[in-house]
């Protein structure tokens, strides 16, 4: 029997841009007769460049590099210990997809999302069949605070629940068309990237690319979780999880890039809703690879997983935080944190971006 993972992932949280490819003309080259094999030449050229410009549209340049991965300075177990990791250059999405993008990819594609698919009576053994209705889980802050030991009071399935309908089926995205889209299993930002010929990020390649240059600071932006008494990402302020007093400007998701972007010139690498990484995760892992003691590149994580909170669930790495994120239940945006997720889990706090290594080169 496989159980009901729309409900797993919540409850285990308590978890320079490139140089643009082009040819610089050589003014002696100029002087060559003019053939239809340089002419050719030249539309192949111009052919890539294009190519080149629309495959990284709304993406930044990560040169890569060498880093310490990891949570130094907390006790967040499996983010311990840290470990020297490099990775190569790659391209990020400067915000996480959103609606509108998200829309544009089932218009082409009619795709269907897992929140969207009929339940399998056979996945699900004594459940009552008119129980069985696609949905997805949704966060309902309680009228009182409630024991933190049981995140089901402000977590529920909601039947109706899906991208669309991020919050119920009361709920649409009209108006929130830049709002970061939501309710996306694993398999759903797999499909996106895919079609846009990208690919998930590693965990590595997002922290890296979180930091923004910074080397072993807690937040994306420094060393100061409010600097100058600003607030720098959507996070929770309140009494979690009953009253969120929105001081940071929002309370639930904000629309992408409505907070100052990190070094790199990326927006919303902590806090609003927590993206999909392509890893598995395993509790374990960062003890497993700080073991090897030598410098790790380009690391794809685990080949499976294993979370001793939840036993028998494959879980996926998830990174970022949320706009739940607080000191009084989740610190999940100090950068180097993880989190982790069933992969047919979609809730109205998980989204994703895409990455992407190509890299269209000209040869002349």
């Amino acid at each position: 029997m496989r159980r009901p993972g729309l409900f797993f992932t919540v409850l285990a949280i308590t978890g320079l841009p490139a140089t643009a490819q082009h040819c610089d003309l050589d003014s002696s080259k100029l002087r060559r007769p003019f053939t239809p094999a340089l002419a050719a030449k030249a539309d192949a050229a111009a052919a890539a460049t294009a190519t080149s410009a629309h495959l990284h549209s709304g993406m930044v340049w990560i040169a890569g590099g060498e880093f310490w991965m990891g949570a130094q300075g907390t006790e967040i177990r499996d983010a311990l210990p840290v470990h020297r990791v490099a990775v190569d250059g790659f391209w990020i999405d400067r915000t996480a997809v959103t609606n509108a993008e998200f829309a544009r990819f089932v218009a082409v594609t009619h795709y269907v999302t897992v929140a969207e698919r009929p339940l399998d009576p056979k996945d699900f053994l004594g459940v009552p069949a008119e129980k069985l209705k696609p949905g997805g889980v949704v966060f309902s802050p309680p009228a009182r605070p409630p024991s933190l030991a049981d995140a089901t009071a402000w977590w529920s399935y909601v039947p109706g629940a899906n991208w669309r309908h991020p919050d119920g089926p009361a709920s649409d995205i009209r108006g929130k068309e830049d709002d970061p889209v939501v309710q996306i299993a694993w398999a759903d930002a797999d499909a996106y990237a895919k079609w846009a010929h990208k690919r998930l990020p590693s965990e590595a390649e997002f922290e890296f690319a979180a930091r923004g240059g910074l080397d072993r600071k807690p937040y994306a932006w420094g060393s100061e979780l409010k600097p100058g008494g600003k607030w720098q990402a959507n996070l929770f302020q309140g009494h979690f999880p009953n009253q969120d007093t929105a001081e940071d400007g929002y309370a639930g998701r904000a629309p992408v890039a409505s907070y100052a972007p990190n070094g790199y010139g990326l927006f919303d690498m902590t806090g609003n809703v927590w993206q999909w990484c392509a890893d598995w995760y395993r509790d374990d892992y960062y003890h497993t690879a700080a073991a090897q003691a030598k410098v790790l590149r380009n690391p794809r994580g685990p080949a499976d997983s294993r979370d001793s909170q939840d036993p028998g669930v494959g879980k996926r790495v998830q990174r970022g935080g949320s706009f739940l994120c607080t000191d009084q239940y989740c610190e999940r945006y100090v950068v180097g944190s993880r989190g982790k997720g069933d992969p047919d889990t979609s809730t109205n706090h998980i989204g994703f971006r895409c990455v992407s290594s190509e890299s269209v080169k000209i040869h002349g």
